[in-house]
């Protein structure tokens, strides 16, 4: 028929095309993909997260080539690279700068599902394919990071896996089977390296192609919060709100590309330790099992969580048992719950009070640390706000978003900070913030005068 367009049916692209739905692929997730024409600057970070990941596979390809997995050699091994292999020391600060890096986009990237409520229904399961992706993240960098073979890698791990002991029952026999060895040890740096190089890599990249697929299937949110599928289409179907992915998104993300590769480069070049947060100076020296670091810390992505575990401690259960039952009574005296769930919630709070402080406190602590980042799954049934976006919000909700991100970068300040009585305690109140925004959220983000969300979105040309 005349106008409509025809599929290559020629050539080498023809020949693919017959064995293999390459061009309808393109089209699908690229150039009839029609995304939200008011994107902003928070949506390069999911573009940039793509191109750190592609930047972390490549280089650790060239790492793995000179790399010994051996408690031995490991650590000679990284400074062979550094010293003799050819551009080895630019390879290494490559990863170990996108290492970093990485977090810094997955965390804007989640900051912006925050703010505009990319979680909310229908995309709950392209969130909860983000967030198995940010766990997976966290294990690959946890365990890449013992593989330098340092002081602070070799005891951050010792410290990390020894908080499984406290696991009730089965606590010692995980920690035992996590390190293969009653200490950090060979065994340990090779199970590590097998995982971080081959089985976390193949479940990250399966959950990146779920996490795109889905997302374009139910279709992208916009800084509106407003469903372009529902608004008014053009002749052919299309969104009238929307453009192709391709090339206008496309073309838009290169600026934002070349925007990170130039502070990239920066860091590489100039600034790949960034004053001991990047690569820690005490993992220039050999891992040494009789010498214990004065000062163990994670790296700096990892401390926010790390405040937290530190915070649980025998006297701040009093606190949490508290406020356990304080939120036992609230929910059986005002409660939105019904049936059998008005007494079974309350009853589960006073149960847990109770456990609060028959378990020991370090146990706690790790509950905290990991319900931290497991509670994140379950965002998009916490937030009950008949709006998507942060713009349509009342005003105080976005000084509680304000005190919830300051929160957060304290957290993580606190925990690359050795311990103290002061430090311990805005841990522990930053720690009760961070929860605390979480689980009233239920309470407070219906509580407010809302703004009239539009009908269609806003948008204006740049």
């Amino acid at each position: 028929m005349a106008g409509e367009k025809t599929v290559e049916t020629t050539g080498l692209l023809g020949w693919i095309d017959r064995r293999f739905p390459l061009t309808k692929l393109f089209k699908e997730h690229m150039s009839e993909y029609y995304a939200p024409k008011n994107f902003n600057f928070w949506y390069f970070f999911g573009s940039l997260a793509l191109l750190v990941l592609v930047i972390q596979i490549v280089t650790g390809i060239f790492l793995v080539m000179n790399y010994k997995p051996d408690g031995a050699l490991a650590f000679n091994s990284v400074e062979f690279i550094m010293r003799e292999v050819p551009w080895g020391w630019l390879i290494r600060y490559m990863h170990s700068t996108g290492a970093s890096m990485f977090f810094v986009v997955v965390y804007l990237h989640m900051l912006r599902g925050l703010f505009y409520g990319s979680y909310r229904k229908p995309r709950e399961l392209v969130w909860i394919f983000g967030m198995a992706i940010f766990l997976c993240l966290m294990g690959e960098a946890f365990m890449g990071y013992l593989l330098p073979w340092g002081q602070m890698s070799y005891w951050g791990a010792q410290v990390i896996v020894n908080l499984f002991s406290a696991i009730p029952f089965i606590g010692p026999e995980l920690s035992l089977w996590i390190r293969g060895d009653y200490v950090v040890s060979d065994a340990t740096l090779n199970r590590f390296f097998a995982f971080h190089v081959i089985a976390i890599p193949l479940v990250l990249i399966g959950l990146v192609v779920a996490h795109i697929i889905a997302l374009h299937e139910v279709g992208s949110n916009n800084p509106d919060g407003v469903e372009i599928k529902e608004g008014p289409k053009d002749s052919k179907g299309h969104p009238v709100d929307g453009i192709p992915f391709h090339p206008y998104y496309s073309v838009h993300d290169i600026m934002g590309v070349a925007g990170f590769l130039i502070v990239f480069a920066a860091i590489v070049f100039f600034a790949p330790e960034m004053g001991g947060y990047f690569l820690e100076f005490n993992n220039f020296i050999p891992a040494d099992p009789l010498k214990t670091p004065p000062h163990i810390a994670p790296v700096w992505y990892f401390t926010p969580f790390y405040s937290m575990l530190r915070a649980i401690t025998a006297d701040f259960t009093w606190v949490l048992a508290g406020a356990s039952v304080l939120g036992a009574i609230a929910l059986f005296i005002k409660s939105n719950l019904r049936g059998v769930w008005r007494v079974a919630v309350p009853v589960i709070l006073l149960v847990l009070a109770v456990l609060l402080r028959v378990i020991d406190a370090k146990f706690w602590g790790v509950v905290a640390m990991g319900g931290s980042v497991v509670i994140l799954f379950f965002l998009p049934w916490l937030d009950h706000s008949p709006v998507r976006s942060i713009r349509y919000r009342p005003t105080w909700h976005k000084y509680l978003y304000a005190v919830f991100l300051a929160t957060f970068v304290i957290l993580g300040y606190l925990g690359t900070q050795a311990p103290s009585p002061a430090f311990n305690l805005m841990s522990q109140i930053g720690t009760l913030i961070y929860l605390g925004f979480f689980l009233l959220m239920p309470v407070w983000s219906r509580l407010g005068t809302f703004k009239q969300v539009p009908d269609r979105i806003t948008f204006t040309a740049h």
